[in-house]
């Protein structure tokens, strides 16, 4: 798959799915909470933006870019992304006016409490799940079945969509 058909591919996935569960992986003392998001938008250059709940403290004394991962699933859908990437806090108002301005929908969703992180996408996991509506004892039978048929039957497609 081309690159630019692999971050189409993510930016469906993502669109389709939303929201996701945010890991915060840098070593920093004081760092954002693992917290759940939901993406507000993705864009052409791999960058995935939400919103989050802005701490307490002052949001100065926090890294204003460190590794993330995204984990997106919903109950219902039968795919699961994880995503890791590099995240950035965007506190400059004059990036933040031109954000909103461009996205008129994102201007009505950003509140006082909040502060825009965007995540630049370098590797991407996608994994197909189980199919819903089986029986335990069909799906338990597949998983068997397919474990001892191939070693690799379990294994996500991954994609480098900052490549």
């Amino acid at each position: 798959m081309a690159p630019n058909q692999q971050l189409q591919f993510l930016r469906d996935k993502i669109k389709e799915i939303k929201t996701a569960f945010l890991f915060n992986l840098g070593d920093s003392v004081l760092k954002f909470p693992t917290t759940i998001v939901s993406t507000v938008k993705t864009d052409d250059l791999g960058y995935v933006y939400f919103f989050v709940k802005k701490p307490k403290q002052d949001i100065r004394e926090f890294e204003t870019e460190f590794p993330v991962r995204l984990d997106y699933f919903q109950k219902g859908k039968e795919c699961f992304l994880q995503i890791m990437g590099k995240a950035w806090v965007i506190t400059d108002p004059e990036e933040l006016t031109n954000f909103t301005c461009l996205n008129e929908d994102v201007a009505s969703e950003l509140k006082p409490d909040m502060v825009l992180v965007k995540v630049k996408m370098m590797k991407a996991d996608y994994q197909e799940t189980s199919r819903a509506g089986n029986s335990w004892w069909a799906n338990t039978f597949g998983y068997i079945f397919t474990w001892f048929r191939s070693s690799n039957a379990y294994r996500p497609n991954t994609y480098f969509p900052a490549s």
